[in-house]
């Protein structure tokens, strides 16, 4: 019996110490792998820009390594979201995809920046000068990301020639109407709930007159659409009709991949349709490595 009370003894007086010992040692906050802020002046735009910057973390076995860049349009909505991504899908252990640098462009004028015509017409066909006035400006803002941006990023980074643009609603707009007007600025294409009701169908329109049948498109491109109003939304009318212009058109070199997220809204969608973009556009990566 004196045993077994001195054995109790002891015990509960080691719990103690090891308890103490462990409050007592100093606890490092967990850290997310920091991102930069990047200041640039445009002179395209007439303002002051600001991009996020996330860099993959790495060792001395990635010391001299070079990194394909995915650009990301609405940076303040959607810039976490896809660093978290990239580092997860890259990690050793996880082997998807290659690990990148992810660059956000937050907003200033987002109308102007992201639509490709001056349009005072709403979903609906209907005017609001309001919300609206001052759109058009996406050619001005591709030649900023061209010639101001990209610059910048490619002195100041180790990047790779692979760049990749994503876009949510008029940021997937905008990153069709990249794709129809200057094709080769990127190589894989992101569109995610693309407004394609902008100005009567513009781009929609547009896709049907660029394309021409049988010719070669060298990219990858993802679309998709959720539940915004149900099968007959605008959304996904749209969105079928522009899959089946790119069907029709039968081009070669062209990859790529509709999906519909019947239980996702439009603003809940991105959470799920870019982590499938990156799975679709590096579909191949883990056979090659």
């Amino acid at each position: 019996m004196k045993l077994f009370t001195y054995s109790s003894r002891w015990l509960t007086s080691l719990f103690f110490v090891v308890a103490f010992q462990a409050q007592g040692q100093p606890v490092q906050p967990y850290t997310y792998p920091p991102s930069e802020v990047v200041k640039i002046h445009s002179r395209l735009l007439n303002e002051e820009r600001k991009v996020y910057v996330h860099c993959p973390k790495v060792d001395s076995a990635y010391a001299n390594s070079r990194f394909p860049v995915l650009y990301v349009l609405d940076g303040d909505n959607h810039f976490e979201l896809f660093a978290q991504y990239v580092d997860y899908l890259s990690r050793p252990d996880v082997l998807a995809m290659p690990k990148m640098i992810v660059i956000g462009i937050p907003n200033t004028k987002r109308t102007r920046d992201l639509t490709p015509t001056n349009s005072i017409l709403n979903y609906e066909g209907k005017p609001d000068s309001s919300s609206y006035r001052g759109s058009g400006g996406n050619e001005k803002f591709l030649q900023f990301m061209a010639t101001e941006l990209m610059p910048v990023i490619e002195k100041k980074y180790p990047t790779a020639p692979y760049k990749i643009l994503a876009g949510h609603s008029f940021g997937g707009l905008a990153s069709l109407h990249c794709l129809l007007t200057h094709p080769d600025l990127f190589d894989a294409y992101v569109a995610v709930s693309p407004s394609l009701w902008w100005d009567k169908e513009y781009v929609l329109r547009m896709t049907d007159e660029k394309l021409k049948s049988a010719s070669t498109l060298h990219k990858t491109l993802f679309l998709s659409d959720g539940n915004e109003g149900g099968a007959d939304s605008f959304f996904h009318k749209h969105l079928l009709k522009l899959e089946a212009t790119l069907a029709g058109k039968k081009l070669k070199k062209l990859d790529y991949r509709y999906k519909h997220y019947p239980t996702e809204t439009h603003m809940t969608e991105p959470v799920v349709a870019y982590f499938d973009a990156l799975r679709f556009i590096f579909k191949d990566w883990e056979k090659q490595h």
